[in-house]
């Protein structure tokens, strides 16, 4: 409707498209759909440019009312914005990437919206979630004894992450974990999920891995593999913060261990109003992070 009034006010495709922002190819599609669906010719041609027809003068009469209705709408909804609080929890590698972009989005959707943001270990979020410190967190495994709102979001393919002179580094290309070898390596202690996968995966193929120390601390254990005290298995968020830094990442070719996020919260009937409008947010910001490639080793899951 935009549009099709921009068109009728210049009395030209080109001047209406200048005063739009689009393309003149485009915004004659966007009219010829609009004709296509109302089954009648709106605008005639002529040598100058372009005028209504009576069918389109009739339109735009109309159409002028509904945009006025829609602006005014929009105006009543930002004069009612949604306002409260809600609580946030994220792994430091998820943070590392979503969590600024979030709080951008929210910050321009919902100003009056106060978030608190937790990073944490994934099964710290799980107890916090369960007692209701939490209103969202994304997890990487859940209780299905409790009583959440789960949501697949997106699988994350795992990495070996290493400085690039480090000895006995493979070489580049995808990798399975019998191919790791004695490769001295970096991980989450066991409560850790990444951890738990990796151990299930190595037990399953009846795998020793060469752990030689345990940091649960992201930054901390990047810290030591940048130091070349070993190499890690993690997913590409975790170098995040870490984007000029020489690191090695070597996909890990074993649909065993990629690992599930989980977009949990508590379940509808108790998430407050704030806390619905930050699951939609955080959700469309983790997929928009995907589809532009700003999330290493990610994909969607499929609704």
């Amino acid at each position: 409707m935009r549009y099709f009034v921009s068109v009728v006010e210049q009395g030209s495709m080109g001047r209406a498209a200048l005063e739009l922002g689009v393309g003149t190819s485009a915004l004659s599609q966007q009219i010829s759909r609009l004709e296509g669906e109302l089954a009648t010719r709106l605008l005639q041609r002529t040598s100058t440019g372009v005028i209504p027809t009576d069918a389109g003068l009739a339109f735009w009469r109309q159409a002028q009312l509904a945009i006025r209705h829609a602006d005014d709408a929009v105006r009543a909804a930002r004069l009612a914005r949604l306002s409260g609080h809600v609580s946030i929890g994220m792994a430091p590698s998820t943070s590392a990437l979503l969590g600024l972009p979030f709080m951008a989005a929210m910050r321009e959707r919902y100003p009056d919206i106060r978030l608190h943001l937790v990073e944490s270990l994934s099964g710290n979020l799980a107890t916090l979630t369960g007692a209701r410190q939490l209103d969202l967190a994304i997890l990487f495994q859940v209780d299905r004894t409790q009583r959440w709102s789960v949501q697949p979001l997106l699988e994350e393919r795992l990495f070996l992450i290493a400085p690039p002179d480090m000895p006995g580094l493979p070489a580049p290309g995808p990798l399975r974990l019998d191919q790791l070898g004695a490769l001295p390596l970096i991980l989450p202690s066991g409560p850790h999920g990444l951890r738990a996968l990796l151990d299930a995966a190595s037990a399953h193929g009846r795998l020793d891995l060469n752990i030689v120390a345990e940091i649960d601390g992201l930054a901390l254990l990047m810290d030591a593999v940048r130091a070349g005290y070993g190499a890690t298995l993690q997913p590409g968020a975790a170098i995040a913060r870490l984007r000029h830094e020489a690191l090695t990442l070597i996909e890990i070719d074993d649909a065993t261990v990629r690992r599930p996020n989980l977009l949990v919260s508590l379940c509808d009937d108790e998430l407050s109003p704030a806390g619905l409008a930050a699951r939609v947010v955080l959700e469309q910001v983790a997929r928009g992070l995907v589809e532009q490639g700003r999330w290493p080793g990610a994909t969607l899951h499929e609704r």
